[in-house]
């Protein structure tokens, strides 16, 4: 099994590990209740829509 021959740098490793970060995801706005707390291809938390129809019934707005 090969193994490394020389150390890579505190520079190179730095370079490599630069892209390795993670990215947030994006908060899309319900159309139905106009709240920006709902996930792409999710149900919205606050009104229970998706694609506009009830999918889950929430408690306390009916």
């Amino acid at each position: 099994m090969p193994n490394p021959k020389r150390r890579h740098s505190k520079a190179r490793t730095g370079r490599r590990r630069a892209h390795d970060f993670l990215t947030a995801s994006g908060v899309a706005e319900c159309p139905n209740c106009h709240e920006k707390a709902r996930l792409p291809h999710r149900v919205c938390t606050k009104c229970g829509y998706y694609k506009g129809r009830e999918v889950v019934e929430v408690k306390g707005t009916k």
